[in-house]
């Protein structure tokens, strides 16, 4: 095809001298500056901006409905803080509706205070005491109880994990309580507790909000990621770590989630040695364990002492020549065994054969980033010469995209192992229009792979020992390869997403679109919002820096949740968490 670059072609060049070189890949730095003028749509929150992530929501749906903080905070944990749905609701519906729903009372104004002022005694309904009226404590609903049993609640409530959402403990009442209150009954007598629940409540931004997630870095680097638009996403991390959004694996496009699942677990487990098995090895009918045939006769002995046949599989005696067994005879076929033993087998070399190539390509992947180093050497060292070309921003540009494409390129064969199989679209495909799409896809994949090794075989070159006029030809050939490497993985992505996938009736399988630049990098998170509150002084509290490791190891990906187990390292941000909990009166008056 005409995309196809061959290094031996000059005629075939896509810049042919120095000045039409400027308008490719060198400009690629520029481009990247000017795109990064837009905002990202992602975002990585660390652990000092999670409180004012959070407080900038919480504005919003204060502002917008008027109500107090502990009030707008029920309403975004039940509506798993997106804002969007729960303002249609309120359109929709109704404040009150909103309100019943999320286990809001609309409260009178007698209501108002939740302390029972005066000395005369009051009946506590839960303990069946006489207690003081200032030690009792009403919540929105209207219903009081002693401040004992009130705490006795809230630590149940706790241990039980039910910070987010702790319900009035009167019969029948759905009505969530007021946080400020748990807080200063529990803290009176378990402050652990009490930064147990601020740790839930704070948490709760990320554990129950879809567009948030933690960063699945091993060790953990304390961000989270907010995907502002589509969920369907890679994204790196300020940490350097690059994942999928949507399943939290490694960043694995142009594989599908359920294909990349798949593929992990299949490369992880025993499936393919079961396979071997199957096919180069029989069973022996005493002991049941698998004989591999070892020389030419057909007459085979277990470990256990037991002869049989090789060819049925059947016992023997020990008694053979070379034409036949004593006593024996196997001339018939079963079929079913037969195809059994050949889908197996055809199996197995259909495995091996993507395997192979996505592993060489991955090592390879890997010996080039180690080559990284030396590739920059040998740039700093043609810098430094008196040279006509003084930039070489066209080597690291070609080596940015070298990796990119290579990764591409080495997930490509675990999608085709499952696009043109029939583990998941055996009945959505015939065979003649399978093969069709196969045809095109590996032609497209045999091109982009030729380019790749081109490329890298260029970069490799020591061209810091070259002349102008070798390291000019050495430029020009780099530019058009990684010019050309970028449309045949943009092509090869439009033909998965509009050729394969789209054309299929389910929508299970969809994969993140191409980028040019590659995976973005969450931008820095600024609030919109003040989320630093005035302390009594009209001073502004200043966080903890909470400790994090900022390592960018290989993460281990769980399929069972897509959410961080809680970690522990927020214990001690006791200014932090309690920043975002001042009284609700306090914050409506500012």
């Amino acid at each position: 095809m005409d995309d196809y670059y061959t290094a031996d072609d000059e005629e075939d060049c896509y810049y042919s001298s120095d000045q039409e070189s400027l308008g490719g890949i060198d400009n690629d730095d520029s481009d990247f500056h000017a795109s990064s003028s837009k905002k990202s749509s992602t975002q990585v929150i660390t652990q000092e901006s999670l409180l004012a992530a959070q407080r900038e929501d919480l504005m919003r749906v204060m502002e917008l409905l008027s109500i107090k903080e502990h009030h707008a905070r029920t309403l975004l944990i039940h509506y798993q803080w997106d804002i969007e749905k729960l303002f249609a609701v309120f359109v929709e519906k109704g404040k009150d509706s909103l309100f019943s729903g999320a286990g809001i009372t609309v409260f009178n104004c007698q209501y108002g205070d939740t302390s029972c002022t005066g000395s005369s005694k009051m009946c506590c309904d839960v303990c069946l005491e006489d207690v003081l009226g200032d030690q009792m404590k009403r919540m929105d609903c209207g219903h009081r109880f002693c401040n004992d049993c009130w705490t006795e609640h809230f630590t149940v409530q706790i241990n039980e994990g039910q910070s987010k959402r702790i319900r009035c403990m009167a019969h029948k009442c759905n009505a969530i309580c007021d946080e400020d209150v748990v807080r200063s009954l529990v803290s009176k007598k378990r402050p652990d507790l009490a930064e147990k629940f601020d740790r839930f409540l704070v948490e709760s931004y990320i554990e129950d909000n879809k567009m948030v997630k933690w960063c699945p870095s091993t060790p953990h680097c304390g961000n989270a990621i907010r995907a502002e638009d589509d969920k369907l996403c890679e994204v790196e991390c300020s940490c350097g770590l690059q994942f999928c959004f949507s399943c939290m694996c490694q960043a694995h496009s142009p594989c599908s989630c359920l294909m990349w699942e798949l593929w992990r677990k299949k490369c992880r487990d025993e499936s393919e040695t079961v396979n071997w098995i199957t096919v180069h090895t029989k069973l022996c009918p005493k002991c049941s364990k698998p004989v591999e045939k070892n020389g030419g006769c057909n007459l085979v002995r277990c470990i256990c002492g037991q002869y049989f046949c090789w060819l049925c599989g059947g016992a023997t005696g020990k008694e053979h020549t070379y034409r036949s067994i004593a006593g024996h005879s196997c001339g018939r076929y079963e079929d079913d065994k037969e195809r059994q033993m050949e889908r197996a087998k055809r199996d197995l070399d259909r495995y091996t054969h993507y395997h192979h190539r996505y592993k060489a390509h991955t090592d390879s992947s890997k010996l080039e980033d180690k080559l990284r180093n030396t590739i920059l050497e040998k740039v700093s060292k043609s810098e430094k010469k008196e040279l006509k070309l003084k930039d070489f921003t066209w080597v690291t540009n070609g080596l940015n995209r070298l990796f990119r494409s290579r990764r591409i390129l080495s997930y490509s064969y675990a999608f085709a192992y499952y696009m043109f199989g029939e583990e998941l679209f055996k009945d959505e495909m015939s065979t003649k229009e399978r093969e069709m799409k196969k045809n095109l896809f590996e032609d497209q994949q045999q091109q982009l792979e030729g380019n790749v090794e081109k490329l890298s075989q260029l970069l490799e070159e020591p061209f810091d020992d070259f002349s102008d006029d070798k390291v000019m030809d050495v430029r020009i050939h780099v530019i058009n390869l990684s010019v050309a490497v970028d449309t045949l993985c943009k092509k090869m992505y439009e033909c998965i997403e509009n050729d394969l996938l789209g054309s299929l009736q389910s929508g299970i399988h969809n994969i993140a679109p191409y980028s040019s630049k590659g995976i973005e990098q969450a931008a820095e998170f600024h609030a919109s919002w003040s989320s630093k509150p005035l302390d009594s002084s009209g001073e502004t509290s200043r966080p903890e820096r909470a400790s994090g490791s900022r390592n960018s190891e290989d993460m281990v990906c769980s399929s069972s949740s897509h959410k961080r187990p809680r970690r522990e390292g927020f214990t001690n941000s006791k200014v932090t968490l309690l920043d975002l909990n001042l009284p609700a009166d306090f914050v409506d008056q500012n």
